[in-house]
């Protein structure tokens, strides 16, 4: 188990439930989101992550559940993710240690083909929960969104006295459409599964405080721990895999350089052929400049 840290964030490089067991003390946790391995055959950078049985992977998912609710305060939330198959194991397995608050539908397009003889998946799962239902934070003014009847139609409620418009501004419901990360967007970066900052960005906003602690096991591209740095959270990302820990200490900032090797962005296929146009019409600007 090896540890980076800068300032607020910090960066744990090896196994997840034994980072949980030894270096997180207990109840020390404001804010837990948890996007594990979903058993389904994702490649993470040469390894499949495909448990031999359904059961194994539940008794699996079950240990770090059970030390990630040791860690959080007890005025903490755990937000939870898996795939859709294996999420009512979870729900039933959480609705006997935690209050769960929101069943949340994170919902998104595809323009790939996802299936041709059933329906296609187009969302993902998430599981709020917490501690302690009468006491949690929830910041209802810094996630809310437009109430599309008000600020748009303006429709009047005629069941005030006296009546009046709709309100413009809403907090969320419970199904969340943010796109999924693009090849082509400033935020991609080489991973399967990458989740949009968007979506942490609510989540961080929503659930926690300035200063507080977000712990983020199977870190992947740590936009967890990017988004709380940038909301002046405290970090703690967990993550196996040494070519996403290099993802890590860039976004984060913690170091330069990954044994010897420079941690720079990945160049991706369409700023290569960017790079290459402006490489030759540069050279046949100044060969024009030399006649």
């Amino acid at each position: 188990m090896e540890r980076f840290k800068n300032g607020k964030q910090t960066i744990f490089w090896g196994d997840a439930i034994e980072a949980l067991q030894k270096e997180i003390e207990d109840n020390s946790i404001d804010l837990i989101f948890v996007d594990p391995p979903y058993n389904i055959g994702k490649n993470f950078n040469g390894s499949q992550e495909k448990w031999s049985s359904s059961n194994e992977y539940l008794k699996w998912c079950y240990n770090w559940i059970d030390l990630c609710l040791s860690k959080l305060k007890p005025t903490g939330s755990f937000y939870v993710m898996t795939a859709t198959q294996f999420m009512p194991y979870f729900d039933i397995y959480l609705q006997k240690k935690v209050e769960i608050l929101s069943r949340i539908v994170w919902s998104y397009d595809s323009s790939a083909v996802q299936a041709k003889k059933h329906y296609g998946s187009l969302y993902e799962p998430i599981l709020f929960c917490v501690k302690d239902k009468q006491n949690y934070t929830f910041n209802t003014d810094e996630i809310l969104v437009e109430a599309k009847t008000g600020a748009k139609r303006k429709l009047i409620d005629y069941r005030k006295n006296p009546p009046q418009v709709y309100n413009s501004k809403k907090v969320p419901g419970n199904v969340w459409d943010i796109p999924r990360v693009r090849y082509r967007m400033p935020e991609y970066e080489n991973h399967p599964t990458q989740k949009p900052i968007l979506l942490l960005e609510r989540i961080i906003k929503a659930s926690s405080k300035e200063n507080d602690v977000v712990l983020y096991p199977f870190s992947g591209t740590f936009t967890t721990s990017y988004v709380a740095k940038q909301l002046n959270r405290e970090s703690i990302g967990i993550e196996l895999q040494d070519e996403y820990v290099k993802i890590g200490l860039r976004r984060l900032q913690i170091a330069d350089e990954f044994n010897g090797e420079k941690l720079e962005k990945e160049v991706r296929t369409f700023e290569t052929a960017k790079q290459e146009s402006y490489s030759r019409s540069q050279t046949l600007f100044g060969n024009e400049k030399q006649k």
